[in-house]
């Protein structure tokens, strides 16, 4: 039998899962202006190209000056939903079966924006990216820039919608924010039935630390970069036997540091960790989950049963059901096959 080929094609249409998106991050040129002008919100830029011009980042602080500032434009519950919605379609042409998306209510509500208006704006497309192909859940994050106590409040206001949420998170900027800062809060969203990631980023001061603290102290599912975790042997054992999935970006860290870390994913996968590709922010870095692949396939000469095992990690590592899990592993086995004819 015949092995197919890592074409590009191939790699758009192999069934994948999404676990590291955040909504606010698809937030493309042409809808941001769409949204200034419905919402009547002066975003300093008349064009699309003025707008993307503006996407330009060498560091995590320079993209976040841009990125929250962006979020301004959101406003109303549609236009939570037109934004999700422009992402599930995005998704859905590239491959994309389930995705579990990230999004910042902190950033919202903290400009006066209602956390109703979020959740169910996010919530709703989600159930109609049904109508796309892809089954969507959301993943409430918390910004670590922050105080425990605004995460507190934010996680008592977003219980109410709780059926809308299948987890929380933590992003934003990670110097002098390190995970125990939040423990308690993870404590007591684990205890509402919510599951539980964290991002450690890459190339951060005390980026081992915040990884142990991640994996020793609280107790994460999953953990949102991470690949640093390299430095130390004995923390990647101990998420390997843990099943602990690491939702990496190789275009994102490319933006942010000197590489994509392709031999840290690449040393992650051939130990057996549950390492898998995602987009991250993709409007702003230009790369959406299937670009991903193309680009460490390139980088990093990957076989077929690399891409295959990352494809497969990333439902392993999803929060789906058992039986879900299995019918979406069984579908990338019989595309590859269908392939290979």
């Amino acid at each position: 039998m015949p092995t197919p080929e890592l074409t590009r094609d191939f790699l758009y249409a192999l069934p994948k899962c999404e676990l590291h998106l955040h909504l606010e991050g698809t937030l493309e040129p042409e809808l941001k202006l769409e949204l200034a002008v419905r919402n009547g919100v002066d975003i300093g830029q008349s064009t699309v190209d003025e707008i993307t011009a503006t996407y330009q980042f060498d560091s995590l602080a320079s993209f976040l000056g841009v990125y929250y500032p962006a979020m301004n434009v959101l406003v109303a519950e549609q236009d939570f939903y037109d934004l999700a919605m422009a992402y599930f379609t995005r998704a859905a042409a590239n491959g994309v079966r389930h995705v579990e998306a990230f999004f910042d209510p902190q950033a919202h509500t903290s400009r006066g924006v209602a956390i109703d208006d979020v959740i169910l704006g996010y919530s709703r497309a989600a159930r109609d990216a049904a109508g796309l192909g892809v089954s969507a859940a959301l993943i409430l994050c918390f910004l670590r820039d922050f105080s425990a106590e605004s995460a507190l409040l934010t996680l008592t206001s977003a219980l109410p919608f709780a059926e809308h949420l299948v987890g929380v998170g933590l992003d934003s900027d990670e110097r002098d924010n390190p995970p125990a800062k939040f423990a308690e809060v993870f404590d007591l969203a684990r205890e509402a039935g919510l599951k539980l990631t964290m991002h450690c980023d890459i190339d951060q001061v005390g980026s081992i630390e915040n990884i142990r603290q991640v994996l020793e102290d609280i107790g994460v599912d999953r953990i949102d970069h991470g690949t640093n975790i390299v430095e130390n042997p004995e923390l990647v054992a101990l998420a390997i036997e843990r099943g602990v999935g690491f939702t990496t970006c190789p275009v994102s860290n490319s933006f942010v540091s000197a590489d994509m870390k392709a031999d840290e994913i690449v040393s992650l996968l051939a130990q057996g960790a549950k390492v898998m590709l995602n987009s991250d922010d993709p409007a702003y870095f230009g790369a959406y989950v299937a670009d991903n692949y193309v680009a460490l396939v390139e980088k990093a000469g990957l076989s077929l049963d690399d891409v295959v095992r990352l494809a497969k990690n990333s439902f392993e590592a999803s929060w789906l059901s058992a039986d879900e899990k299995l019918r979406y592993l069984a579908e990338v086995d019989a595309f590859v096959a269908a392939r290979s004819v």
